[in-house]
């Protein structure tokens, strides 16, 4: 039986991640429409919303997994030359690649589908590959991707003029093997997701997101979100390019009861971190939203209404949320939206590493309940 939904409606209801980067083998048995992850720094963290957003892509865009942690080795281009390429061996456990590295990701549950990736030296061709393997030198690799009944290969490194994941195969294989090049079996549709990572988001990302929801009803919940951080009302929100600074994007916002707009940083980083989750969760319709540290920017006394904000909007869009923490006042926050709402759609895990054994510690609703009473420390 093939599931990317479980009866309770979620893209992902549990999680099963082996072989992944940093985690050897990790289980989640539940996750919720917004699902919030706590832990120390190195916990893994960060991994499993990388590891969820592949499992999102069904195996696509790797490389930007890879460049966004500036994970790099060096090959060798057509010329000879030496060029930085993305290192694949990054993404597997114990950062090597064998016969056997393999990872799994996907639901905690034995008869769903996964997406399962492997990285077989050229040297040592299984099936399909033994052609291929011929044309490439014994650095490289074959990139093996299945989801469901889909496969998918690609070699490793690629050309340098290629577009990852767009050409899979480098040149001289298509000279060579013309009729190979259908080889694959096509994946499934990649799940729409979008990734807001911890640093401050920039204008033009703002505006990409602010394009695909101007004129809907999903622009007043952004400029509501966006009255909850600078505590007064929000008339108007506006996105043009600025001709003093070579035409980038720029955000104004205009303050009932003042009559000049003010650029949108002026009101702070929180005031753009809420206002970008917002526009981030209309994006995501019918996906995901990663959220990698979520309370960066935004004041303690904010964070209950950020995340009642946050488990409405992902309900109402049918969004799935991952984000990560390292506050306790989000995670209190986090506790009394989650106890303060009629469905049981937030979920709370802390994850524990000890020693190559990586723990995930999740929290019912009613233990919600007793750390927003008491404040008891669980991150």
């Amino acid at each position: 039986m093939a599931t990317t939904a479980a009866a309770n409606g979620l893209h992902l209801p549990s999680l099963s991640i082996s072989g992944f980067r940093g985690i050897k083998r990790l289980r989640m048995p539940e996750l919720g429409q917004v699902t919030l992850l706590g832990g120390k720094n190195s916990s893994g963290k960060t991994t499993v919303l990388e590891a969820v957003r592949a499992y999102a892509a069904r195996g696509r865009q790797l490389s930007a997994l890879i460049e966004g942690r500036d994970e790099y080795s060096t090959s060798l281009d057509e010329d000879g030359d030496k060029v930085a390429v993305p290192d694949p061996a990054a993404l597997f456990h114990g950062r090597t690649v064998s016969r056997t590295s393999e990872m799994l990701i996907g639901p905690d549950i034995a008869t769903a589908d996964r997406l399962s990736i492997k990285a077989v030296p050229s040297d040592e061709p299984i099936g399909v590959f033994q052609e291929l393997s011929q044309l490439e030198s014994l650095e490289s690799l074959v990139i093996h991707v299945e989801f469901g009944n889909g496969k998918r290969m690609m070699s490793w490194p690629p050309p340098p003029t290629a577009r990852l994941p767009g050409r899979t195969m480098p040149p001289s294989f298509y000279r060579r093997y013309p009729k190979r090049r259908d080889a694959s079996t096509d994946l499934p549709s990649a799940l729409n997701a979008h990734w807001l990572g911890p640093g401050v988001v920039s204008n033009r990302q703002l505006a990409d997101l602010w394009a695909d929801i101007m004129l809907t009803d999903a622009e007043d919940r952004a400029t509501r979100a966006l009255e909850m951080v600078v505590g007064d009302p929000v008339d108007r929100i506006a996105m043009f390019a600025s001709r003093t600074r070579q035409m980038e994007h720029q955000v104004s916002v205009r303050l009932r009861d003042q009559t000049t707009p003010v650029p949108l940083r002026s009101l702070g980083d929180g005031a753009v971190r809420v206002f970008a989750v917002a526009l981030a969760l209309a994006n995501a319709s019918g996906g995901f939203l990663f959220i990698d540290e979520a309370e960066n920017g935004i004041h303690h006394t904010v964070h209950p209404d950020f995340w009642r904000m946050v488990l409405q909007a992902a309900l109402d869009g049918d969004v799935q949320v991952l984000a990560t923490t390292h506050s306790f006042s989000c995670v209190r926050g986090f506790a009394l939206a989650c106890a303060e709402s009629e469905t049981r759609q937030g979920v709370y895990v802390r994850l524990e590493r000890r020693s190559d054994e990586t723990k995930a510690i999740t929290y019912t609703r009613d233990e919600l309940e007793v750390v927003a009473e008491q404040g008891i420390e669980v991150r």
